[in-house]
């Protein structure tokens, strides 16, 4: 069952109508340019207009809002188009993905969103999404959430990631990626693969409100 759900979380299918948003999980210096990157064709693509992505300064490896919308400028996106998010808890020291997923499905809902598609490194975009629905089952149920994985970059570079703690090449990353959804689970920050493909199964008949 997890196999099935890497597949679907890396090769989604995201429908035509825009989304409300684009969610980006904080990345560290060595692997961000490729959540820029989707987040700026898909911006050109016409599939959103917003980007959010978590609205502190430098924490836990991810180099903070103001860091991220210069960079992102760079490439062409406007600056009304990128969106800081409220931690949650306001008063957080850390970030990790839960927080980050709870945070973007909350400010979803304060702001009556509908759909949010959500981009993490490939390496951990499967942990990623399957937090994001997590965070939705709990906080907002009746959220869409879709998968678009950031861009792929060299898998056997050398990179930190996990709080800015953990150094190995992206391909040796993978692993401890799925170490973690099994370690979460058991510790109930993760719901089971069951209950996120159900998620799937569901949204993609359109039924979460049901």
């Amino acid at each position: 069952m997890l196999e099935e759900l890497i597949i679907r979380a890396l090769c989604d299918t995201i429908p035509a109508e825009p989304v409300d948003a684009l969610f980006l999980f904080g990345q560290t210096e060595d692997n961000q340019q490729a959540a820029f990157e989707t987040a700026h064709q898909f911006l050109q693509s016409g599939r959103t207009d917003k980007v959010l992505c978590l609205g502190t300064e430098a924490m836990s490896g991810y180099p903070g809002f103001e860091v991220w919308k210069k960079e992102m400028v760079k490439l062409g996106i406007g600056t009304e188009q990128l969106i800081p998010v409220p931690p949650v808890p306001a008063d957080t020291d850390l970030l990790h993905t839960l927080i980050e997923a709870t945070s973007a499905v909350r400010f979803a809902k304060e702001q009556g969103y509908r759909s949010l598609a959500v981009t993490a490194a490939p390496f951990q975009q499967p942990r990623a999404f399957m937090t994001a629905i997590t965070a939705a089952l709990r906080e907002y149920p009746q959220l869409y959430l879709y998968s678009l994985p950031g861009k792929a970059m060299p898998w056997q570079e050398e990179v930190v990631h996990s709080q800015g703690k953990l150094e190995d090449t992206r391909a040796g990353l993978i692993a401890g990626e799925m170490e973690r959804i099994r370690c979460y689970h058991d510790r109930n920050d993760l719901i089971s693969v069951k209950e996120a493909l159900d998620y799937l199964n569901r949204r993609d008949k359109k039924k979460l409100g049901s």
